[in-house]
C-alpha cells in the first residue's frame, strides 16, 4: 500500500471520528429531556398500542409489559412510545448495566455502526473479536486457570459450547447441576434448567442430576449438598461430564452461597477429575468483580465458564485441557461489530472504580438492599422481607410471596412508572438488575414508587 493511499486512510479515520464526536452530542442532547418519571401521553397511547398488539400478534404471545421503546433515555429513564417515561430496574433482563445512552457505549455503537460488516463471524473476525477476548482472557486469569475463549452470540449459545466442552472432554453425558437451575432457552439448555415449564412437550434425556442449593435457614445445608453430591458420583461412576452451577442463581430466586458451601464440592470434583462450569451468564460484572468465582475466591477450580448478558455478545472460557477439538464448536456468527464494540467499551468503564469492596456496585448494592429494609421497617412493615442478593442482583419478597401477589406487583410497579422482573418459585420475589449508574437520587425515586405500589394492593 502506498504512502499516499496509507495517508487518506488515516485523513478518513480522523474524519470519521469527529463525526462520531458530533452524532453522538446530538444524541445525548436529544436524551437529556428523558428524565424523571412520566405518565403516557394520550396524543400516542392509540399508536404504541396498535405496536404491542402486532408484536404479539405475529409472535403468537402478548409482551408481559406493554413496552415499545422509542430508542430514547438516560441512565436508569427509558421513554416508551406512549410517551411515558419508567425507571428500568430490569435492563433487557441484565443486557445494559451501564443504562440507557451510556456516552461510551453511544460512542463505539456509532463508530461500529459504519464499519464495512454488520455481523463478525467465527470464520472472519475484525479486530473487535481479537481485542474483546484478549480482554476477556486478561480479566478472568487473574485467579482462574481460564486461557481460552470462544466468542458467540448468547448466553444459551455460551453454555451449549460449555456443555459439549465437558462431554467431549469426559466422553462422559450426565450433568450434576443444582435445584432451581436456570441455564436458557436450547433444548440442551431447557433440560438444564429445573423448571419443569419451560419444557413442556420436549423430550426428557434424562441426563440432568441434581444437588440442593444453599439454604441459609438449615443449619445442614452443606453437608446435605456435599452428602447427595457425593452420592449422584457414586452411583454414575465414570459417566459424569461435570459439574455446572451458577455462583449466584438468577431465575431460581436470586438465591447466593458462601464459599464455605462450594469448598467440599469443587475439591471432591478435583479429586474426581470432574470438570467444574461456572455459568455466570447472569453474573458477570454483576457480584462486585468481573467474575462471581473472584467474589467467592473460588476461581483456582474452575475449568469453563460461560457468559453474556453485560458483553452485549456471548463467550465460553476454559482451560488448555478442556479447549474442544476442531469442530466441536464453531456457528456463523460471532457477534455484530457494534455489539462486539459496545462490549470492549462496557467493560472498559467497568474496570474504572466499578469493581472491590469500596467500588461503585457494592456502593449501589448497600444503598438499595438499606433503602427496601428501611420500607420493610417502616411504612411497609413486614410486606418487603429478605432483601439481599449479591451486587447489582438483589431481591426481595413482597406481601405475601405468592404468585399471584408477586405478579399484581409487578402490574402495579410498571403503571406507576418502575419496571422490573420475578424470580423464584415459593416464594416467588421481586428481582432487580441494579444499572451500574444508579445514585441516591434513583434510589430515592425507586423507594417512592415502592412504597406507593405495595400499599396499593396490600
Amino acid at each position: 500500500m502506498s504512502a499516499e493511499l496509507v495517508g487518506q486512510q488515516l485523513d478518513h479515520s480522523k474524519e470519521i471520528h469527529q463525526k462520531v464526536n458530533e452524532i453522538v452530542e446530538t444524541v445525548l442532547q436529544i436524551n437529556s429531556q428523558v428524565t424523571g418519571v412520566r405518565p403516557a401521553d394520550d396524543k400516542y397511547k392509540e399508536k404504541a398500542q396498535q405496536h404491542v398488539d402486532k408484536v404479539g400478534h405475529n409472535r403468537g404471545r402478548p409482551l408481559f409489559y406493554p413496552y415499545i421503546g422509542t430508542g430514547s433515555g438516560q441512565g436508569p429513564y427509558v421513554e416508551l412510545e406512549d410517551g411515558s417515561v419508567k425507571i428500568d430496574l430490569i435492563n433487557g433482563i441484565g443486557i445494559h448495566i451501564l443504562g440507557h445512552a451510556h456516552p461510551e457505549i453511544l460512542k463505539a455503537c456509532v463508530k461500529a455502526s459504519v464499519a464495512d460488516i454488520v455481523m463478525q463471524g467465527n470464520l472472519q473476525p475484525n479486530k473487535e473479536y481479537s481485542i474483546l477476548g484478549e480482554k476477556l482472557l486478561k480479566l478472568a486469569s487473574k485467579k482462574s486457570r481460564l486461557s481460552k475463549v470462544w466468542l458467540t452470540t448468547s448466553g444459551s449459545m455460551s453454555n451449549e459450547n460449555a456443555l459439549k466442552a465437558c462431554r467431549q472432554y469426559k466422553s462422559a453425558k450426565m450433568v450434576i447441576s443444582m435445584e432451581n437451575a436456570f441455564a436458557g432457552r436450547s433444548q440442551a439448555m431447557a433440560e438444564l434448567t429445573d423448571n419443569a415449564n419451560y419444557r413442556v412437550g420436549l423430550p426428557v434425556h434424562n441426563e440432568i442430576l441434581r444437588i440442593p442449593f444453599y439454604d441459609r435457614k438449615d443449619p445442614r445445608s452443606i453437608e446435605t449438598s456435599f452428602e447427595k453430591f457425593k452420592e449422584l458420583v457414586g452411583n454414575h461412576e465414570g459417566d459424569i461430564s461435570c459439574f455446572c452451577f451458577e455462583p449466584m442463581q438468577g431465575e431460581g430466586g436470586y438465591n447466593s452461597a458462601p464459599r464455605e458451601y462450594f469448598i467440599p464440592i469443587l475439591d471432591f470434583c478435583k479429586s474426581k477429575g470432574i470438570p467444574v462450569w461456572a455459568d455466570e451468564v447472569q453474573t458477570f460484572c454483576r457480584t462486585g468483580e468481573f467474575f462471581a468465582f473472584d467474589t467467592l475466591d473460588i476461581a483456582e477450580y474452575v475449568d469453563v465458564c460461560s457468559i453474556a448478558k453485560t458483553l452485549q455478545a456471548g463467550a465460553t472460557l476454559y482451560t488448555d485441557e478442556l479447549n474442544p477439538k476442531p469442530g466441536l464448536v464453531s456457528g456463523t456468527f460471532a457477534g455484530s461489530t457494534v455489539a462486539l464494540s459496545a462490549g470492549i467499551a462496557a467493560l472498559t468503564e467497568l474496570e474504572d472504580g466499578y469493581m472491590g469492596p469500596a467500588g461503585k456496585i457494592q456502593k449501589i448494592h448497600d444503598g438499595f438492599v438499606g433503602m427496601l429494609n428501611e420500607l420493610n421497617e417502616g411504612s411497609c412493615r413486614g410486606l418487603l422481607q429478605d432483601a439481599g442478593g449479591m451486587g447489582l442482583m438483589v431481591a426481595v419478597t413482597a406481601l405475601d410471596g405468592s404468585k399471584e401477589k408477586m405478579l399484581e406487583l409487578l402490574k402495579t410497579l410498571y403503571k406507576n412508572g418502575l419496571m422490573t422482573f420475578g424470580c423464584g418459585r415459593g416464594p416467588f420475589r421481586l428481582r432487580f438488575l441494579l444499572p451500574a449508574i444508579l445514585n441516591e437520587e434513583h434510589i430515592q425515586v425507586c423507594k417512592d414508587i415502592i412504597e406507593k405500589s405495595v400499599l396499593e394492593i396490600n
